[in-house]
């Protein structure tokens, strides 16, 4: 079955790539849901899908184009992360305005620059819901670098990132620089997103950084096992969305949430059927 994935350069790209994004997204989703800050992925791939469409706006004005769609994604990406970091030190009250504020705007953009382009074409459609051939050389060696820079982050950073996940304020007490790691922690996101969207999609990736780690909060029993679970679930879902949507001619996007909804489902009947109540009194 993955014979086609060993012998054809683009599927090599393609799964290795998913096997890449199977790991950082989810990876990077367990401290986004610890600090609640689910809806960062949403509002950070709207912003995103408007880059592409301001990449793919270029190529058409120019045939070559300076900046490829993928790049211009990551730029814009990256930019709202830092918006959102600043709107948030700007609405101390109600630093979950920043969210909706970034969302709306990436989507405004969105709508203008798909227009200015002449409107949805494959390429678009491609970015949008992914594609197990949209992958080329340059972007996998793209998305290691970037792997392999969120990987040594957290490790250098992990401790930090833990404690300003549960505790905010004891973090600050202990002298951890707070605003650097946030700002740190959303561009990391910002590139994962933007990584990911050639394989899951703009508007399905924020699904593989939340799934997986929803999946793994009803089995784990700590947070480093909630980690290892969720990069486990996640790849299990982009292992079989890439497959299945390579012999059913569909994107695979889909098929990854279908399956890590799946797996969200199992995990919560697991838990179910696991759990034992304490009996109150022992009735003989």
């Amino acid at each position: 079955m993955l014979a086609d994935f060993i012998q054809y350069d683009f599927l090599r790209n393609t799964f290795l790539t998913g096997l890449l994004i199977g790991i950082i997204a989810p990876l990077l989703g367990t401290f986004i849901v610890v600090r609640r800050l689910s809806l960062i992925a949403d509002a950070l791939s709207h912003v995103t899908l408007a880059g592409i469409a301001f990449g793919l706006l270029l190529e058409k004005k120019f045939a070559a184009g300076l900046i490829t769609p993928l790049y211009s994604g990551m730029a814009f990406s990256v930019v709202g992360s830092v918006l959102i970091e600043k709107l948030r030190g700007v609405y101390q009250a109600y630093q979950e305005l920043a969210i909706p504020i970034i969302l709306s705007g990436g989507v405004g953009l969105s709508v203008i620059f798909i227009s200015l382009a002449d409107g949805f074409n494959t390429e678009l459609f491609n970015y949008l819901f992914g594609s197990v051939s949209a992958v080329s050389q340059n972007d996998f060696y793209s998305i290691l670098a970037i792997s392999i820079v969120i990987i040594l982050v957290i490790r250098l950073f992990y401790k930090e990132l833990v404690t300003l996940s549960f505790d905010e304020e004891h973090a600050i007490v202990s002298g951890i620089h707070s605003k650097r790691i946030h700002l740190l922690f959303i561009v990391l996101t910002a590139l994962v997103i933007a990584a990911s969207i050639r394989i899951v999609g703009v508007l399905l990736v924020s699904a593989l950084m939340t799934l997986p780690v929803a999946a793994s909060m009803r089995i784990a029993r700590g947070f480093k096992q909630m980690i290892i679970f969720s990069i486990i679930f996640g790849e299990l879902a982009v292992i079989i969305g890439l497959i299945s949507g390579y012999y059913f001619s569909i994107p695979p996007g889909g098929t990854i949430v279908v399956v890590a909804i799946i797996i969200l489902l199992l995990s919560i009947g697991l838990k179910r059927f696991t759990y034992t109540p304490k009996k109150v009194r022992e009735i003989e």
